[in-house]
């Protein structure tokens, strides 16, 4: 008995995405269908490589094609295509290559936002992603020493900067181009212009996510990103204690009135991991992250402790996620990296066009 292409489309049909809401034939994942008498072999290819429910849903696929009567052999390979974000008004010419922009932002300074976006970014690099990290913080640029990276930029062409590399990812900071000791005494405008050329003149190629690391609070460099960069969304980071989620809420009604999605919050220093015995105290309250998230109707994205090896790696240019990538600090980073690809999946497909195509081949 031979088995139908109908046959394995109805079944396929079964199987539901729960980020996006849809099945997986609607939603064009059912590829390069193969049927030979009963046997059957297909891909499901991803919106991301960093879903975080890539293997439930081959187990579930599995166990739906197992099910149909007469089945032979069953093969369900795995991939992913980064889909980018859609196109928006004028602002696509400035990143050509960029599938889509995640922005990590923060109300104030301290809560370590630096920190997240070096390692989201190298958590979605382990995932399987090309990724960029361009540090915009330019009042305290911190990734030459996060990453470990003392190059000087160059260009080839005499137009564009190549961005550094480092961790699998390609870097860039006004930090690179200035001395160590140098103090940027800059007004508004002089930033704006200098942020815009790390944007438009450096040679980022073809990623699938671009991590920005913003300057804290509500102020020109944010602003200037959001109004001129076609993003996908954006992190906010937190600590529990009060005086920082009424900072964070400010953020969130920033991103809000420039029409920028906030993809969640991440709560860090959540709690201090003692080196000796590993037992964890709240040392800046609790729960706060969570409580923020419920407020102002955000996904939460997880939360990060108050780690010696966190604070040493990037102090040595060795990111936590790289240097110790079984601890549990690093699967706390590669978690909410997972959590962050997922709603970029969710807000692109929102903005698209209603009307998804079933795509099989």
């Amino acid at each position: 008995m031979s088995i139908q292409e109908r046959d394995v489309l109805s079944a396929m049909s079964k199987v539901m995405d729960p980020d996006l809401n849809v099945d997986i034939v609607t939603a064009g994942f059912v590829k390069d269908l193969k049927i030979t008498g009963a046997d059957v072999s297909l891909k499901i290819e991803l919106t991301t490589p960093a879903c975080p429910v890539k293997d439930q849903l081959k187990a579930q696929a599995e166990s739906a094609l197992k099910a149909l009567p007469g089945i032979g052999t069953v093969a369900v390979e795995m991939t992913a295509k980064v889909r980018a974000a859609p196109m928006g008004a004028s602002k696509d010419a400035l990143l050509p290559g960029v599938k889509n922009v995640v922005m990590v932002g923060a109300g104030k300074g301290g809560v370590g936002k630096s920190t997240l976006a070096l390692n989201l970014a190298c958590a979605l690099a382990r995932h399987g992603a090309k990724v960029g990290l361009l540090d915009a913080d330019f009042y305290g640029p911190s990734m030459p020493v996060m990453t470990g990276i003392s190059r000087k930029p160059v260009s080839r062409d005499g137009k564009t900067l190549e961005p550094l590399e480092a961790h699998g990812l390609k870097v860039m900071s006004i930090g690179f181009l200035v001395e160590a000791d140098q103090a940027l005494i800059w007004r508004g405008p002089m930033i704006h212009g200098a942020l815009m050329q790390l944007v438009r003149d450096v040679s980022w190629g073809e990623l699938d996510y671009l991590v920005m690391d913003l300057p804290p609070g509500t102020g020109d460099v944010p602003l200037t990103v959001a109004q001129q960069v076609r993003s996908s969304g954006a992190v906010l980071v937190t600590t529990p204690q009060d005086v920082a989620l009424a900072d964070v809420v400010r953020a969130k009604q920033m991103f809000d009135k420039l029409g920028v999605p906030v993809l969640g919050i991440v709560e860090n220093m959540s709690q201090f991991l003692c080196p000796h015995c590993g037992k964890g105290t709240h040392i800046f309250d609790t729960g706060g992250g969570k409580k923020a998230a419920d407020l102002m109707a955000m996904a939460y994205l997880g939360d990060v402790p108050l780690d010696l090896k966190i604070r040493q790696g990037g102090d040595q240019g060795l990111p936590v996620v790289v240097a110790h990538p079984d601890s549990a600090e690093a699967k706390a980073f590669m978690d909410i990296a997972g959590k962050v690809a997922a709603r970029v999946s969710q807000e692109n497909t929102l903005r698209q066009a209603p009307k998804i195509n079933i795509q099989t081949a």
